[in-house]
């Protein structure tokens, strides 16, 4: 009958997972429909590097032993890469070989940031589960993957790296199984997540897997791969040259415009940290410390709004207000780029934001960014009354020689108002803050790469960041009791 055959199969299934326990090379290409009609056509295998890892993993695996009683020494790797390499795809393929293979496994998988950790790491995980020979033995969903039947003692979720989440990574033994960890974008992930992890790595058949761009000088990642402090792992550093995936023509224009030994490349491309001590301009640390930091105001403090603007375009135009250290306490306003086409709804929009109070207060100034369709904008809003608007150019010359745009001399103020600022804990904002990367510059100044770039890296472009930062444009101080604005403009430039 067709259950009995349908029984058998799973019987199958069941000893051929088995047999595949030390063998996640063999799991990966037995398991997935290399070669075939769908999305894995034109894929015969996993990349080179991606072969070359689950060959390791096998046989650190059957060097091991693990016999489900007694504990064994944990298994760590830690991978740091140019872009696109396929690191995603490895998550993916790791967690459906370590949850196919190993009753009741237990996994946690973090990343960077809330963005990166949902719409990235834990995306390309549940695709592979779900592409995956096992499938139908898991329940899949955006907070968990789960043995059908066995929700607590065989699982995997995804976990936020914020230092107070860190009780979600301690104590996962798993004495008669494995316990694991998946870090990914881990150069920016907080030490204090390694050190949390490094506990449940006690008993059971524990392992530990750190993967990301080496944005950073410092943190537990550089010094496991770089630092010297990696002699119980295995690391590899990876060109993204030498993989399949990464668009070759794109990397030899960026070597062709920034250099072999630029930053930028260094990073992007050939997975080794920057000479700079800093290649992603504001750190995961500094945000998530903001996000918890409470602030007092003082009553006679500005209120201040940046606009950034789409220009009808698909990104979003988007409004974020501060006063003194607060930037958490008026929510901001995001009006989709498609609305806005016609200058004149945007310009009634933010007429309306400048004519009623915003927490008690009225908005001393607005800045806009000036490009596109913000002259009009501007030039309408005063003629209606409203004198205390003033368009910015991000690429005028910054008033700090530290700093080589407007834009630049922004997102630096910002960087420093971080460590006594307090943000709201949107993952859109925390995405944004941390997305800029540094280009090199030949006087060491501050110099961001464009939105065009950071697209061309699939990171989005760091709209609430741009937004956030312009109300840091010109330091702005209200008349007592009037709201109106004590104002003059130290640089004409600056005005778009």
């Amino acid at each position: 009958s067709t259950q009995t055959v349908n029984r058998n199969l799973e019987a199958e299934l069941h000893d051929w997972c088995g047999e595949m326990y030390a063998d996640p090379l063999g799991y990966v290409r037995g398991a997935f429909d290399w070669g075939q009609p769908g999305p894995l056509e034109a894929y015969r295998e996993p990349d080179i590097w991606q072969c070359e890892f689950l060959e390791w993993l096998g046989h650190e695996i059957a060097q091991r032993k693990f016999n489900g009683v007694d504990a064994v020494m944990p298994i760590r790797a830690a991978v740091s890469s140019g872009h696109g390499i396929g690191k995603g795809a490895l998550t993916g393929m790791l967690t459906s070989f370590l949850m196919s293979t190993r009753r009741d496994a237990k996994g946690v998988v973090t990343a960077n940031t809330n963005t990166q950790l949902q719409d990235k790491t834990w995306a390309a995980i549940l695709t592979w589960v779900k592409r995956g020979i096992t499938s139908h033995w898991f329940e899949v969903n955006t907070s968990i993957m789960y043995r059908k039947g066995k929700r607590e003692s065989w699982k995997c979720s995804p976990q936020t790296c914020d230092p107070d989440n860190s009780e979600a990574f301690a104590g996962q033994h798993n004495v008669a199984s494995t316990s694991y960890y998946i870090n990914d974008e881990d150069s920016n992930v907080p030490d204090v997540i390694h050190e949390v992890q490094e506990g449940g790595l006690t008993d059971g058949e524990p392992m530990q897997f750190l993967f990301g761009n080496p944005t950073r000088r410092r943190g537990a990642f550089h010094d496991i791969v770089f630092g010297g402090q990696g002699k119980r792992w295995k690391t590899w550093v990876i060109d993204a040259r030498t993989c399949r995936f990464p668009n070759k023509q794109l990397i030899a224009e960026q070597q062709e415009d920034y250099g072999e030994d630029s930053d930028r490349f260094r990073v992007r491309v050939r997975g080794i940290p920057p000479k700079a001590e800093d290649a992603q301009f504001i750190d995961s640390g500094r945000v998530l410390e903001a996000q918890k930091r409470q602030v007092v105001v003082l009553p006679d403090e500005p209120l201040v709004a940046g606009c950034d603007l789409a220009w009808g375009g698909s990104d979003a135009n988007v409004i974020r207000f501060r006063r003194g250290r607060d930037a958490r306490s008026i929510p901001p306003i995001r009006i989709p780029g498609e609305l806005t086409r016609d200058p004149s709804v945007l310009t009634n929009r933010l007429a309306d934001v400048l004519s009623v109070p915003h927490g008690g207060q009225m908005v001393a100034m607005l800045f806009l960014d000036s490009a596109g369709i913000a002259g009009a904008v501007g030039t309408r809003l005063r003629a209606l009354g409203h004198l205390n608007v003033l368009e910015v150019n991000f690429g005028a010359d910054s008033p700090d020689k530290k700093c080589r745009y407007m834009r630049d001399f922004m997102w630096a103020e910002l960087k420093t108002w971080l460590l006594i600022g307090a943000i709201d804990k949107s993952p859109r904002l925390e995405a944004d803050l941390t997305g800029p990367g540094l280009r090199d510059d030949l006087q060491q100044r501050v110099w961001l790469e464009s939105k065009k770039e950071m697209k061309a890296r699939e990171v989005p472009s760091p709209d609430e960041g741009d937004a956030l930062c312009l109300t840091f444009a010109q330091k702005v101080g209200a008349a007592a009791g009037q709201g109106r604005v004590q104002w003059t403009p130290e640089l004409p430039q600056w005005q778009g």
